[in-house]
C-alpha cells in the first residue's frame, strides 16, 4: 500500500513489498563469506592436534614450503640430466648466418659456368631468403662466375686462379 503525500518510508520498512536498504540493516550476500576455520580445538573438532598440517616435518611447520624441484636432498632431475644444444646469439640476430657451398659443389652446379643465386634457389639449395657463402677445400679447374654474399680467401683465390669472378651481393 502506497503512501500518500510522497513520505519516505522508514529504512528496513515495507513500502509496496520492497524492503528498503539502510545502514542499519546491510549485510553480505548469503554464502559469499565463509566462517574461518578454528584450529587446534581438540582430536573431536576435525582440525585438532596437527590443525590440518598433516604429519611431522618440513611442510607441518609455518613457512616450510618445498621448492619447486626439490626431490628431498636427492640430485634433482633437471640436474641428473645432461646439458644439450646451444643457440648463438648471432642466428637469434640473423648476424652472419650463411648457407655454406663448396668450391666442389659449384663447379657442379655450374651451368655455361655462371653460378647465381636464383640457379641455387631453383636446385633447392639456397632458401627464398638465404644468404650464401662460398668456401675453399678444392681447386677449381673451370671458369666461373659466381655471386655471393660472403666469400672465403681461399675459395675466392681458387676461383680467380681459374680465371673466374666473384661478385660480392650486400
Amino acid at each position: 500500500m502506497a503512501r500518500k503525500g510522497g513520505a519516505k518510508s522508514k529504512p528496513g520498512s515495507v513500502a509496496d513489498g520492497v524492503k528498503m536498504i539502510g545502514l542499519s540493516n546491510l549485510s553480505p550476500v548469503p554464502g559469499s563469506r565463509h566462517r574461518r576455520k578454528r584450529l587446534g580445538l581438540g582430536e573431536g573438532s576435525g582440525s585438532g592436534k596437527t590443525c590440518g598440517r598433516g604429519g611431522k616435518g618440513q611442510t607441518a611447520r609455518s613457512g616450510g614450503r618445498v621448492p619447486r624441484g626439490f626431490e628431498g636432498g636427492q640430485m634433482p632431475l633437471h640436474r641428473r640430466l645432461p646439458k644439450v644444444g646451444f643457440t648463438s646469439r648471432k642466428k637469434l640476430r640473423g648476424d652472419n648466418v650463411f648457407t655454406v657451398i663448396s668450391t666442389a659443389k659449384l663447379m657442379q652446379i655450374a651451368q655455361d659456368g655462371a653460378v647465381t643465386l636464383e640457379l641455387l634457389r631453383s636446385k633447392g639449395l639456397l632458401s627464398a631468403d638465404g644468404r650464401l657463402k662460398v668456401l675453399g677445400g678444392s681447386a677449381v679447374e673451370q671458369k666461373l662466375s659466381v655471386e655471393a654474399h660472403a666469400v672465403s680467401a681461399s675459395a675466392k683465390e681458387a676461383i680467380e686462379k681459374a680465371g673466374g669472378v666473384v661478385t660480392l651481393i650486400q
